[in-house]
């Protein structure tokens, strides 16, 4: 289903449609208030093709997810501009004409390249006041060999590019590149205005991505798959994440003997109403990491730049694998939800992101994330900040190990242990911060009779 804000977007662009009976344009709406562009999945309808209110007319791919657009009245798609496979539109760009049955939709095909050329005009016009001509033309003309003076955005390959704290997170939010960014600021640095006003030109839109190679001939050795958005924003904001933000990395080792039991008794009470109904050792996890904010709400926090915000409630970002991509869908205050409560909306959080279903408030937003790839084999692992979170969980599988037990007659036993890694931010979360969180973690789960309490 498309989010409401589609549909919004949609009953406007077509309303117009309905009143003065004529043919109108239909933008590229924006599925949140971040997206800056995306792109086109998929026409379900044909040009010429009418359709009834709530036909979905076509998938828009984001940088998370692949959304429904429905229709909110009925009409017919008379052009498609953007064709299935279209990637890099800018929201508000046209995509396609639209109209009612009855209506001539032989001007179709006129205001589509009306639309199209309206489309390319700011890149041109962006272009137009590049070099003052008002100051010393014969100056000009006399020195014509001399090299072009550097504006003040353009930085040297390999320097350190400067911008400011809310430039960054706003970058960092749009999946924006801040060496594309020419800066207005004191020595080139970017402020958010620069991030804001930024548009990627034409060809950095169409061609390959600068510094890399042109994509060869197809060859037998090799096999080249086009980058989606989804995924060139995932390369860019962990870049970006990894570059900027300081982390360091705190590892502790948990007995799991506990909860592995209490799961067990757990899961044979809730088959006997419900046989799908069963916790998984991540339902725990992600309950003991809320309980831990809770404890210490210093973890719970975001680098705002100019401020650090620290949040009431525990919403734990999931990362979930997807055919396309990681993405986070996010198990909202989760201090409040019980296993049974935390397992079925896990469940069917993952379940929206695999197919690509997942509204841009499932996954937009939360206070700290999750990271487990225990059920792959991995023990241990470190993961790369959400900002602007400030924390990261990486979770490894659970192993039987031998510990020292005085007790025993052996001197040993067997101890199911899980290792996890904290990833955190240290302009945020101090190391000592970070240390208490994760004792405080690790005491829940090898008590877990307290998530009762």
């Amino acid at each position: 289903m498309a989010s409401t804000l589609a549909r919004t977007v949609f009953a406007r662009g077509f309303h117009v449609s309905a009143r003065r009976h004529a043919l109108t344009k239909f933008t590229m709406p924006a599925m949140s208030p971040t997206m800056s562009e995306g792109g086109i999945a998929q026409w379900k309808k044909k040009e010429g093709e009418p359709f009834a209110t709530g036909d979905v007319l076509l998938e828009i791919e984001t940088d998370k997810a692949t959304i429904d657009v429905e229709a909110q009245e009925d009409g017919i798609l008379a052009k498609i501009i953007a064709p299935d496979g279209t990637k890099n539109v800018q929201v508000g760009a046209p995509i396609a004409i639209l109209g009612e049955e009855g209506d001539d939709i032989s001007g179709a095909d006129k205001l589509a390249v009306e639309a199209s050329s309206e489309k390319s005009k700011p890149s041109s016009e962006e272009k137009a006041p590049e070099p003052p001509k008002t100051e010393e033309p014969e100056q000009e003309k006399s020195e014509p060999s001399a090299p072009p003076s550097e504006t003040k955005g353009d930085l040297p390959k390999g320097d350190r590019i400067f911008a400011s704290p809310i430039a960054k997170k706003i970058a960092l939010e749009r999946g924006i590149p801040l060496s594309k960014v020419k800066g207005s600021g004191p020595e080139g640095r970017i402020l958010r205005e620069d991030v804001e006003k930024y548009q990627p030109s034409a060809a950095a839109a169409s061609g390959p991505t600068a510094g890399f190679p042109t994509p060869a001939a197809p060859s037998p050795d090799y096999i080249d798959t086009p980058v989606s958005n989804m995924r060139r924003v995932i390369g860019s904001r962990l870049q970006q994440s990894k570059q900027d933000v300081p982390h360091y990395y705190l590892t502790a080792d948990i007995n799991m003997d506990k909860v592995l039991k209490l799961r067990e008794v757990f899961n044979k009470a809730l088959g006997d109403k419900d046989k799908s109904a069963k916790l998984s050792v991540n339902d725990f996890i992600v309950k003991a990491t809320a309980r831990a904010l809770g404890d210490v709400p210093e973890a719970n926090s975001a680098w705002l730049g100019e401020v650090i915000r620290q949040y009431k409630n525990a919403d734990i970002s999931i990362a979930v694998a997807t055919p396309t991509g990681l993405i986070t869908p996010i198990i909202k205050d989760v201090g409040s939800k019980g296993l049974a409560t935390i397992s079925a909306t896990s469940k069917a959080l993952a379940k929206k992101a695999r197919d690509g279903k997942l509204q841009p408030q499932e996954y937009q937003g939360g206070t700290f994330t999750i990271s487990n790839l225990g059920m792959f084999g991995i023990s241990h692992f470190t993961a790369i900040i959400n900002p602007p979170q400030a924390c990261i969980l990486a979770v490894g599988s659970t192993q039987p190990t031998l510990v020292p037990a005085p007790e025993e007659e052996k001197g040993f036993k067997v101890t199911n242990i899980m290792k996890v890694t904290l990833s955190s931010d240290h302009r945020v979360v101090d190391g000592a911060v970070g240390a208490r969180w994760l004792t405080a973690f690790k005491g829940y789960l090898e008590n877990p009779l307290t998530f009762m309490l």
